[in-house]
């Protein structure tokens, strides 16, 4: 599967994330309210972004989300930078693939912009695979609601992850198989 594709939506452009995206990027991860119940609630100081941006970098998968101008913005050369999200293979589940390390701009949270960045996401890996897997801190209680509003399942899986900063923060893990897509909240 291609990790970091192009995928279009109606509101949305995905496409690989690339080093000229830091400073964009950058400006939406420095809202200190994203990271608020985020298990690493640090990500919008500049030497620990730029360490998240290498790594996913490096990592490959991760893309760049960008708002489509609307019609009366079309003298814009592109859209805006409002995130990124990322597919990785899952250190905890055998051969399952993970979309995550997602945050989004605060005027995109609470519907329309999750639901349209999870529907792309979900329909180009479930074209490839059975399962998409999620990690979400388990105490990040405004990303497991979304979790629940898209479909996810539960799994009985947990995994505690290492911060830099020498925390210990357990981990819950969500599954969408391409069943469940298809008869869920996401697949209109």
């Amino acid at each position: 599967m291609n990790r970091q594709p192009t995928l279009e939506g109606e509101t949305l452009h995905l496409r690989p994330l690339r080093e000229e995206d830091r400073e964009a990027l950058f400006a939406v991860a420095s809202d200190r309210e994203i990271w608020a119940l985020h298990p690493a609630h640090d990500r919008w100081q500049r030497p620990v972004f730029d360490a998240l941006f290498d790594d996913a970098l490096a990592h490959g998968g991760a893309l760049a989300v960008i708002e489509k101008p609307v019609p009366s913005e079309v003298e814009r050369a592109s859209g805006r930078m409002i995130g990124s999200s990322q597919y990785r293979p899952s250190a905890k589940v055998p051969g399952a693939l993970e979309i995550g390390w997602t945050f989004l701009a605060r005027d995109h949270w609470g519907g329309a912009t999750n639901r349209e960045l999870k529907r792309l996401m979900l329909e180009h890996l479930l074209a490839h695979a059975e399962q998409a897997v999620f990690r979400v801190g388990s105490g990040n209680l405004r990303s497991r609601r979304a979790m629940e509003k898209i479909g996810g399942r539960l799994l009985e899986l947990t995994e505690d992850v290492s911060y830099p900063d020498g925390r210990v923060i357990a981990h819950v893990f969500y599954a969408i198989d391409r069943e469940n897509f298809a008869a869920g909240p996401l697949s209109a």
